[in-house]
Formats: structure tokens, C-alpha cells, sequence
């Protein structure tokens, strides 16, 4: 335990020395916090150790000594069974402080690590699996710009004792008496658990401190102090530049031979054969939806493609074949102000399904490395390191037991001009033409090349890319449809 051992040697803080320092603190928080308003930043702090009572204590001094207004405190022990049919970062994404305001976390993920490993719930693997994925999200954070602090809040085993046989004279025990009664019993293996925790995922971007909490005094002011030097740094710094659009290679097509370029684009299929086949598909999907409704099994479909490839027609014919109740269809636009002032991918995780619902994206998270990327609207530092996020996101998905399946819908761009010039045509479609469509013509062997690059950085095993050959849109159902059958008869068993 030598990690947390060294901790031990804090200091005592007279009262006197206390009330000096902590008036002065106090106002030097409330002014960094409000600097923090027009920031566009974050603050995320989470707070665990062996003293359970000294971290609701120090979180609600926090909370006194800051303006409480713009504060989200969230205590994340053991989840809801809600909680529990999402993968487990879940709760976490959807509770992430906005800019400009600081969120408190209590136990968090932390907890679950070392609980779950504590109760047997994850084996050694697991355990350490599970650290790689919050090593991985709290690079997502740092990266994004929120301010990641962490604080092991210590006290020696003694210490623990001393207060039991206090609470037990006086008959009256405090808050966390009985959870403080349990980590007593195994104390060594909590703390080594702990240290465990400390050192995988302690890093400059998402530092932990170790703080000693004998003395609530010194304790106090370690936090405090902290945590105004965390942003007093974050605030001193000159505001970051706007993005700048992304350069992208030239070549000619010849030289590019990526993945779009295997799809094949005559694939046909005559209209009975189709008629036969969907029909077939779409009630062996009916027969899935119902034993994934009652297995509890979710899934994950991603649409991505050309506009106009077809991809509505696609999610239409999965949505026949299943009842409302048990699916949803999410179109995704441009973020909106809320969306824009956290990491991007909160609001996918926002969306994730209940036990045994489908959830269907249309667009999805890969704008960060599609539009955003190509319009300028990501910075390449930003788009770059996305592939590694998403990575992460999707293995987290299907680690918890959610097939993740993605659709790329592929056609030329003389069949998007046809359909383009279709739908003006057509009274009831022509809202679904706009300059934009137009305009991204313009840029097609740009996001070729951006389409490329995606498949070949994020298709894996677990969550692989389809490539759809959607100049037929009959061949482009029949062929998703089979993918989503295919996906849930391996998830089902």
C-alpha cells in the first residue's frame, strides 16, 4: 500500500491556521467559478476513497463554499436497474456538467470497478478491462476540454476503527457508519484495489490526488486549494482558435482505390424476387424483435450514406416489421447549443435503448469524421483522435451485450443527380432537397476520401461496417435487412 502509506504523513491544520486560509479560498473559488461561466470549459470532479464519510463531507463543503446554483452533484453508488440495461458509462455520459458549470461525482465509475472486482462481479480481466475504458473515457473528456479532477479521499485502517468503537459507544452511528463497518472487514483489499485503480488511470489530462483525512481541516483545505489551482491554471489560458476546414490530400481516382471502390454498384434484383424476399426477412425480424424484447436484448443500427442513397426507405422497411413500443428512430442534425456545450458524443449516449429495444440512427456520431471533418467544422486534432472515441464507444456497447450494426449506402453521383432531379419533381419529396444537397456534390471525392479512411479506422470484428451497393435501392433493403437478422440471431444466442 505504499501509495496510499505516503498519504498518511499529512499534517495537522489548527483551527486558527483553518479559518485564515479557507476565508480566502472561499472567495477565490466564487470568482473562479464565475470566470468558469464564459469559459468554454467544464469541471468534472470525482471523489472516492476508503474515508466514505469524509466524501460526502468534503462534497458538501463543495457545495457551501461554491455557488451551489451552478453546481450538478451526482452520487453514482449502486445503479438503478435502469442504469443497469445501458452499458455502464452510460449514467455518466448523460449526468456530464455543460460549459461553464462544475459537476461532482461521487463514486462514479471508480466505485464500480472496485466494487464490481470487490464482489466478484468482474474477474481480474474484467477489472482491468474496465479501467482501459475509463482511461479511454477520460481522455474523451480532457480532450474535449473539460477539467478532470480526481480525489482518493484516505484514512489508515486505525483511523476507520477508532470512529467505529465511537459510533458504537455513543449508539448512534453516522451517515456511512455501516458502509465504514464493511470496508473495515476488507480493508487490505479494498486498498489494494484502490491503488490498483490510482495508478492504471492516473494521467496529467485526469490526475488523481491523494488526500490523508485524519485531520477534516487539512483535508478541506487540499481539496479547496486543489481545485482553485486546477482552474486558476484552466481560465489563465489564451482561449483556443477557431477550426480551421481540414486539408485534404489530392489524388486522382486512379490512385485512390479505398473501400467505396469494391462496392458493386450493378448489383439488381428483379422485382418478385425482392417482393418474395422482403417479405421473408421482414417476418423472420418480427420473430427476432419479439425474442430480443423478452431476452432483454438492445441493438444499435447506424445509417450512414450519400444523400439520397436511400437510406429512410432502408430504416422503413426495418420499422414495418416491428411494433412501436419496441424501437425508435433518431434523425440526427446539426448539435443544438445544449448539444454543442458538451463532448459530442453525449447526446448518443443520451439515446441509448432499455433492455430488448432497437434503436435506429439516422446520421450518426461519424459526422465528427464525415461533415464536420470536411467542412472545416472539427479541427483535424479533433476529427483525428475521434476514431479512437468511437472505437471505444462501440466496444462498450457491444461488451454489454448490444449488437452494433453500420450502414454505409453507396451509389454514384450520376444516380444522385437522377434522384435529386426525381424528387423536384415530386410534390411530396421535394422538402427533402435543399442547396446544401447541391452544394456537397461539390465535395464528393472529399468525402470519399473521408469515407475511406473511416471505414478502414473503425470497422472492426464486434461493430464491422457494411458497405451497402445502393444504386438499387431493392438490393440496398433486401441487403440491410439481412444484416440486422444475421446480427440479432448471433446476439440471441
Amino acid at each position: 500500500m505504499d501509495l496510499f502509506e505516503r498519504a498518511e504523513a499529512g499534517s495537522e491544520v489548527s483551527k486558527e491556521q483553518y479559518e485564515e486560509r479557507a476565508g480566502a479560498l472561499r472567495v477565490e473559488l466564487l470568482n473562479a467559478q464565475f470566470d468558469l461561466q464564459n469559459a468554454d470549459c467544464a469541471v468534472l470532479i470525482l471523489v472516492i476513497g476508503d474515508d466514505a464519510e469524509g466524501c460526502e463531507e468534503v462534497i458538501d463543503l463543495l457545495n457551501e463554499w461554491l455557488d451551489a446554483r451552478l453546481v450538478d452533484t451526482e452520487v453514482f453508488l449502486e445503479p438503478t436497474q435502469d442504469e443497469r440495461e445501458r452499458p455502464p458509462f452510460w449514467r455518466y455520459w448523460r449526468a456530464l456538467p455543460r460549459d461553464g458549470r462544475i459537476g461532482i461525482f461521487l463514486g462514479a465509475w471508480a466505485y464500480d470497478a472496485i466494487a464490481g472486482r470487490w464482489k466478484g462481479e468482474l474477474d481480474d480481466e474484467g477489472f482491468e478491462r474496465y479501467l482501459a475504458h475509463a482511461r479511454r473515457q477520460e481522455r474523451a473528456f480532457a480532450d474535449d476540454g473539460t477539467l478532470v479532477l480526481k480525489f482518493w479521499l484516505h484514512i489508515p485502517k486505525k483511523e476507520i476503527g477508532k470512529r467505529l468503537e465511537k459510533a458504537k459507544k455513543r449508539k448512534v452511528g453516522w451517515r456511512a457508519a455501516e458502509q465504514e463497518r464493511r470496508m473495515h472487514a476488507d480493508y487490505e483489499e479494498l486498498t489494494a484495489l484502490g491503488e490498483r485503480l490510482v495508478r492504471a488511470t492516473d494521467r496529467p489530462h485526469a490526475p488523481w490526488t491523494i488526500v490523508e483525512g485524519t485531520d477534516e481541516r487539512h483535508r478541506d483545505l487540499c481539496v479547496a486549494e486543489t481545485l482553485l489551482g486546477a482552474l486558476a491554471q484552466r481560465l489563465g489560458r489564451p482561449p483556443s482558435s477557431a477550426p480551421a476546414p481540414a486539408v485534404v490530400a489530392k489524388g486522382s481516382e486512379g490512385e485512390r482505390r479505398g473501400a467505396l471502390a469494391g462496392v458493386d454498384l450493378a448489383a439488381t434484383i428483379e422485382r418478385d424476387e425482392y417482393k418474395e424476399r422482403l417479405d421473408e426477412l421482414q417476418r423472420h425480424l418480427a420473430e427476432l424483435g419479439v425474442a430480443g424484447r423478452e431476452q432483454g436484448v438492445s441493438s444499435v443500427l447506424v445509417f450512414e450514406g450519400w444523400d439520397a442513397a436511400g437510406k429512410g426507405g432502408a430504416i422503413r422497411r426495418i420499422t414495418r416489421a416491428l411494433p412501436a413500443r419496441d424501437y425508435r428512430v433518431v434523425p440526427i442534425a446539426a448539435p443544438t447549443d445544449e448539444e454543442r456545450a458538451h463532448h459530442y458524443l453525449w447526446r448518443f449516449w443520451r439515446w441509448l435503448p432499455r433492455a430488448g429495444r432497437m434503436l435506429i440512427f439516422d446520421r450518426s456520431w461519424y459526422g465528427r469524421v464525415l461533415v464536420e471533418r470536411v467542412e472545416g467544422l472539427a479541427t483535424e486534432a479533433q476529427w483525428r483522435r475521434a476514431y479512437d472515441e468511437i472505437a471505444d464507444f462501440e466496444d462498450q456497447l457491444v461488451e454489454h451485450g448490444m449488437p452494433v450494426c453500420k450502414f454505409w449506402l453507396h451509389i454514384s453521383p450520376e444516380e444522385q443527380l437522377r434522384r435529386f432531379r426525381e424528387r423536384e419533381g415530386t410534390p411530396y419529396k421535394k422538402y427533402k432537397i435543399t442547396r446544401d444537397d447541391y452544394r456537397n456534390r461539390g465535395q464528393w471525392d472529399a468525402y470519399s476520401r473521408a469515407v475511406d479512411e473511416m471505414v478502414a479506422r473503425t470497422s472492426s470484428e464486434a461493430a464491422p461496417w457494411v458497405l451497402v451497393p445502393a444504386e438499387d435501392k431493392r438490393v440496398a433493403r433486401v441487403r440491410v435487412l439481412e444484416e440486422v437478422c444475421r446480427a440479432l440471431e448471433r446476439a440471441l444466442e
